[in-house]
């Protein structure tokens, strides 16, 4: 039933493609705005691709009539399989199905992923079930962006969800194991790998408890991160059961046991900021090495930082609960518990790890709230990449390397007009993470002359030569720098 499903949308064009075009730029932004009257105008002719875009984008019944036409000798098993509902003239969708369109996946970057039905639409309710299962969202669409896509062997999708990353995942992992603790998740989730002819491993169980003995080469997460008393009703696409932070805390001490040598793993998390402790020293105990195991190395980017008001507004809201008679109650709960256990804001970002197998690993936490290149997946691994060479580069060996700008330099100089020298110099990058590293004339015209051609020594030695220079050692620091930057390679 589900391949004939696959044909009926595929010859439908019911793609990501087929469907932005047939809604056009206003409507298909008004529909991420959860208002469909501009869609409903877009698809009043009756054609299998209108159908189906109204049936499922849209939550719109539509006539028994329209529905075979459009998924011909599939309406039945459908209601039963539990996919769509009829009445004697109307079919009407009971989950959401919706294209996806990505580079990186199967079948030429046409997907197509099953979730529940989108609350809210049109000012609708926005409650939704504890086991509501999340289709596409914007939390999803950042992890997919943030994964590193190297081929690998292995790969762990842990707390899959509808199984969107396990759908990327298997375009470069041989084999891809999916769990989750919601049955009704793992039901879609299987659904998603047969309706994209994905092979998957999909397990029941709470975090690591059905991977137990196992070691994967990439792990990928978006894990119930929502930073809560955990008292009333759980969601469990978005609360834990845990107090705070500590489902990330215990991803982030465990998910090491479970990485091949190499192996990375990557989390998309939130995680309290505690009144008196800055926030990087406090990840920073959660990253430290154990007597029993060696450190990864890791990567931790704090993208945003909310307010505890602006927190607790938005997932109560998320809930369904805004304007309900315990929203008021539910509200003060909240800000109260913060106040007891001492949170003062709270960060969302990415924890990257690399099982580096080193005894004195490399932690690097910053705060970037600026815009990035996405997809980001090629910088995080070519971070950890460089952090392995430098690592593996006593000062003697990196002078002797013959650095390369990296092609997306530029260099911006500032200063007032007409001056015969700038106030201040900046090289810029203007891919993955546009970091932008201020430089006086020396590290400028070190960077410039980087062509390959000479060692890092010479060019030192140069520019010390020119410029009557004598610290040589705060020079390859900041070469260092530059190259765990990005800024330079070395070869």
């Amino acid at each position: 039933m589900i391949g004939r499903l696959r044909d009926a949308l595929m010859a439908a064009d019911y793609t990501f493609e087929g469907v932005s075009d047939l809604l056009g730029p206003a409507a298909h932004a008004a529909l991420g705005r959860n208002e469909t009257t501009p869609g409903r105008r877009a698809t009043t002719g009756g054609s299998p691709l209108e159908t189906l875009t109204r049936l499922w984008l849209l939550q719109t019944p539509v006539s028994l009539e329209a529905a075979e036409a459009a998924l011909p000798d599939l309406v039945d098993a459908l209601c039963a399989e539990g996919i769509l509902e009829r009445s004697v003239a109307e079919v009407a969708a009971r989950v959401d199905l919706r294209p996806y369109g990505t580079d990186d996946t199967p079948a030429g970057g046409n997907l197509w992923v099953l979730g529940d039905l989108t609350p809210g639409l049109d000012g609708g309710p926005n409650k939704v079930g504890p086991d509501h299962v999340l289709g596409i969202s914007p939390a999803a669409t950042s992890l997919a962006e943030l994964t590193v896509r190297t081929p690998v062997a292995s790969a762990l999708d842990l707390g899959t969800g509808c199984g969107v990353q396990s759908l990327h995942l298997a375009s470069h992992a041989a084999t891809v194991v999916a769990t989750d603790v919601n049955k009704r998740a793992l039901w879609m989730t299987r659904l998603n790998a047969e309706l994209n002819q994905v092979t998957l491993d999909v397990r029941e169980g709470s975090f690591f408890e059905p991977v137990r003995d196992e070691r994967f080469d990439l792990i990928a997460t978006n894990p119930p991160f929502v930073i809560s008393p955990a008292t009333g009703e759980r969601l469990v696409y978005r609360d834990s059961g845990l107090p705070g932070d500590r489902v990330v805390e215990h991803i982030v001490r465990t998910a090491p046991d479970h990485l091949n040598p190499g192996g990375t793993a990557q989390i998309l998390a939130n995680w309290a900021i505690v009144d008196g402790q800055p926030w990087d020293d406090r990840l920073a105990g959660w990253l430290a090495p154990t007597a029993d195991r060696a450190g990864c190395d890791a990567w931790v980017v704090q993208r945003e930082v909310l307010d505890v008001a602006s927190y607790v507004e938005l997932w109560l809201k998320d809930a369904g609960v805004h304007g309900a008679p315990d929203y008021l109650a539910r509200y003060d709960t909240w800000l109260s518990w913060f106040d007891e256990v001492g949170i003062e804001a709270v960060g969302f970002g990415w924890i990257n790890l690399r099982a580096a197998g080193s005894d004195h690993p490399d932690v690097r936490l910053e705060e970037w709230r600026w815009e990035v290149e996405q997809p980001l997946g090629t910088e995080v691994a070519t971070h950890f990449d460089r952090v392995r060479t430098l690592r593996d580069l006593d000062d003697d060996a990196l002078l002797a390397c013959r650095p390369r700008l990296a092609r997306d330099v530029v260099q911006e100089t500032f200063g007032p007009a007409g001056a015969e020298d700038p106030s201040q110099i900046v090289l810029r990058r203007q891919t993955g993470m546009r970091r932008a590293r201020p430089v006086d004339t020396v590290l400028a015209g070190f960077a410039g002359a980087s062509d390959g051609d000479l060692t890092v020594g010479q060019l030192l030695g140069a520019l010390a030569e020119l410029l009557g220079e004598q610290d040589t050692q705060a020079r390859i620091a900041q070469v260092r720098s530059l190259v765990e930057e990005g800024f330079l390679s070395l070869s």
